[in-house]
């Protein structure tokens, strides 16, 4: 996975990223390292639009600052992570984190005028790379615009990098889309398994680097021996109960509305009607309400569980531990589609998946789309192992049927620390379907044992594998494949 590649390991400094600066494009015959060398520095133009991005933004902020062998320089956009890798978002990226058809009309001209003051910036600051993290709609009017106006006035464009390579495969028509990227887009980095191949056989330059989720096992299992068939990640079920005063034999759903505020104000009335439905089901029901790490969300939770049908815990974004106790100390979960559903299954947490947009945009999608499933796990393992309620499916009482079920199968009330449902532990092979998916999308960790060059180049003595391992291209050794 690219953060990974990006990451000190063992002492030695991973190549990963820079060598992909030099290996794949240059500027007029001249490698990008070569360029910031002579500069004194590395100019990196970064721009994310949601939260998952700005997640991702940081990681590989962080990880530059750490490998260029030149001071690293940032702009662009960006949420709460990025700005505390020093970053100065240009504005707040609630601005531009609009998603849907229908939904998008009413913010047109605002987008439009970001897009055009993102535009100067990027000119002004003169980067020496620019990197776009999915958000695929403005982020490619950004490179397309950028790149026509270096063009225009005859000027070196920076390498355009852009990092979650848009789903085409869950369109019609959506691979042939691909072929136009590549006039403005010098390479893409994919999160899913079959992306790299697709996108290099329609002529855009393509790595896999894996899902950047499995970040979260790597830093959150630090100092632990795991496998790709061992991604999990265990929180303090008791520490948790005890920390927020949760009674003995209560039962905590986890609810997860979302991480932009269009999806939540349309969200988070639902779940609410669902839990007034089965608070009755249940001799005490607690839910554990999860924040995403945007502003205008926590505003609007904060202002919405006023009126809350049963007792509830909030808990800020930003915070993988706590998050990960409350999932261990959870029976089920009900979230809205999104990455959650990866960190759910690797918490081995039962989950729920809902999603409801206006009409029109259901109707679109219905209609485009051409893969039934809309959570990833479920994508991956082209089968249903996390049950769905979409769109006019997605009521309370649908909902809260579903979430009896599934914490039925479970097998009753709350988990103890070895994930386990009414006391019967819950066993790995339960799972066997969620070791499939997250091996679809990671990918070996790779390491060298000294710094890289100016010009991102490997050592000259490449270490030599160990036991198990496997000589990767570059000369670098890849751990687990």
């Amino acid at each position: 996975m690219l953060p990974r590649a990006l990451t000190i390991v063992n002492s030695g400094a991973n190549i990963g990223f820079l060598r992909l600066f030099t290996r794949y494009v240059s500027i007029s015959s001249r490698a990008v390292m070569d360029i910031a060398g002579k500069d004194g520095e590395l100019r990196v133009f970064i721009v994310a639009g949601e939260v998952s991005g700005d997640t991702i933004g940081s990681r590989l902020m962080a990880s530059l600052k750490k490998l260029s062998p030149t001071p690293v320089r940032f702009s662009g956009v960006g949420g709460s992570m990025m700005s505390k890798e020093g970053m100065e978002s240009l504005f707040p990226m609630e601005d531009i984190a609009v998603m849907g058809i229908w939904e998008l009309l009413p913010h047109l001209n605002k987008i439009r005028a970001k897009l055009k003051e993102t535009i100067e910036a990027a000119l002004l600051f003169q980067p020496h790379v620019v990197v776009t993290v999915d958000s695929k709609g403005f982020s490619f009017r950004l490179l397309k615009q950028l790149r026509a106006r270096y063009s225009w006035q005859r000027l070196d464009s920076p390498v355009h990098f852009h990092y979650v390579a848009p789903s085409f495969w869950a369109w019609k028509g959506g691979e042939a889309r691909l072929q136009g990227l590549a006039n403005f887009v010098d390479h893409v980095f994919c999160i899913l398994p079959n992306e790299e191949t697709v996108c290099k056989s329609n002529g855009l330059a393509a790595t896999f680097v894996g899902h950047p989720i499995l970040e979260d096992v790597l830093a959150l299992n630090l100092g632990k021996q795991i496998s790709p068939f061992e991604c999990k990640i265990e929180g303090k079920n008791e520490d948790f109960r005890s920390k927020f005063a949760i009674p003995p034999g209560a039962t905590v759903i986890s609810l997860l509305p979302g991480s932009r505020l269009q999806e939540v104000s349309r969200m988070l009335s639902i779940f609410a009607n669902t839990m007034e439905q089965l608070k009755d089901s249940f001799l005490e029901l607690i839910n554990v309400i999860h924040i995403a790490p945007n502003q205008d969300v926590e505003n609007y939770i904060r202002s919405f569980v006023n009126k809350w049908p049963v007792p509830v815990i909030l808990i800020p974004g930003g915070q993988p531990h706590t998050k990960y106790d409350a999932f261990s100390a959870s029976s089920v979960a009900l979230c809205t589609s999104g990455t959650v559903a990866v960190e759910l299954q690797l918490a081995r947490l039962p989950c729920v998946v809902a999603y409801r947009a206006h009409i029109l945009t259901e109707w679109f999608i219905w209609y485009k789309a051409k893969i039934p499933y809309i959570s990833l796990p479920n994508i991956l393992m082209d089968s249903a192992i996390i049950p769905e309620a979409l769109f006019q499916a997605c009521t309370p009482t649908n909902l809260a049927s579903l979430l009896i079920v599934t914490n039925a199968d479970c097998g009753g009330n709350h988990p103890n620390d070895d994930k386990s449902c009414g006391g019967d532990e819950v066993e790995d092979d339960d799972f066997d379907d969620t070791y499939k998916a997250v091996n679809k999308i990671s990918i070996p960790t790779i390491r060298i044992s000294s710094p890289i060059s100016s010009t991102g180049d490997a050592p000259a003595q490449p270490p030599q594998p160990e036991d198990g391992d496997i000589l990767g291209d570059a000369g670098v050794v890849v751990l687990g494949h």
